[in-house]
């Protein structure tokens, strides 16, 4: 069983690269590009790069065309972004995280409580802000171009027990994603911050080995997280973490001109459509949740605000200027 696996991941990678060698095509050469996700298929930014490939081979008449590849059929985030380092994978959506360590600025969307409310997120993502900072990933050794922004909304917390303040956390174990940032943001709003896969979570609700997490509704509802015991969502929303539709840029230095050009403008509109999507997707969750008996409590978030102020101090330093900036769109 051990080579048969081994020996189905080898086909599947050699799949995968079978674009990486593509000698630079001609006005008339076809091109497909593989696109891929961690997230399922359906949801929004699997369903706005579809949308995007779609718009791409009716501009293109054909020349290209996507190839969708969701749930992470061609590895977690991390193989893939590799993959599409050196020209695998064409079209990726990937989270900020891996990004930060060659471009650091991109940290400062990491941080807790950086952004007003969803509404001033995408002020600015879609302003001069957002656009300097696909540049510098574009720019970066990273090997990727990034097209667009998509959103994932605010991350809040639930828990076994409800929260109303910064109190309700003390000796609660709350699920972080493996970040030192998230760590220090969750024991400063008062809670113990442990740091564990996303796939363990289910089980660690289950047997106590953890009293809660943080993550948007959706995900809460897909997960099943809200099975556990979790009956409480308390809307701190103390994150909101962009994430980033990318093209290898081994593939980028083949295109055209014009076809760059095309790409940047389809990539804002599918930046435009995710947001949408995602919205519908949130009132969908929310709806099955309340359903199924979970109590979403609205708290002052002032006080989770003031109690991370030393996190930002701390991570936000030497980005001093940038905050600065970006707290003062509208």
């Amino acid at each position: 069983m051990k080579t048969r696996r081994k020996f189905l991941a080898t086909g599947a990678l050699m799949a995968a690269l079978g674009f990486a060698g593509l000698a630079p095509m001609s006005a008339s050469a076809q091109m497909v590009m593989k696109a891929a996700d961690v997230h399922p298929a359906g949801y929004s930014t699997v369903v706005a790069v579809e949308n995007m490939g779609k718009k791409v081979e009716a501009a293109t008449n054909g020349r290209i065309k996507f190839q969708m590849f969701p749930g992470g059929v061609l590895g977690d985030e991390k193989t893939m972004i590799e993959q599409t380092q050196f020209g695998a994978i064409q079209i990726l959506r990937t989270s900020l995280g891996p990004v930060g360590n060659v471009v650091p600025e991109v940290n400062v969307f990491n941080m807790p409580f950086m952004f007003r409310d969803e509404a001033h997120l995408h002020a600015v993502l879609d302003g001069p802000i957002g656009q300097e900072m696909l540049d510098k990933i574009s720019a970066s050794p990273a090997k990727m171009v990034a097209l667009a922004f998509t959103v994932a909304g605010s991350r809040s917390l639930y828990t076994k027990k409800p929260v109303r303040t910064p109190d309700d956390l003390k000796g609660q174990k709350i699920r972080m994603m493996g970040n030192p940032l998230f760590i220090d943001t969750m024991n400063a709003m008062g809670g113990n911050g442990i740091s564990m896969g996303y796939g363990e979570v289910f089980t660690a609700l289950q047997t106590g080995v953890i009293d809660g997490a943080e993550n948007n509704e959706p995900s809460l509802f897909t997960s099943n997280h809200y099975t556990t015991g979790t009956k409480y969502y308390t809307q701190t929303k103390h994150l909101m973490i962009p994430e980033i539709i990318v093209m290898s840029k081994v593939t980028w230095d083949k295109l055209s001109a014009d076809d760059q050009a095309m790409f940047k403008k389809l990539g804002r509109e599918a930046q435009m459509e995710q947001r949408e999507l995602w919205n519908k997707s949130v009132e969908e969750s929310v709806a099955k949740l309340k359903a199924a008996g979970v109590e979403f409590i609205e708290v002052d978030n002032k006080p989770f605000y003031d109690a991370t102020a030393p996190v930002r101090a701390k991570y936000g330093e030497k980005y001093a200027d940038l905050i600065k900036r970006i707290e003062a769109v509208k």
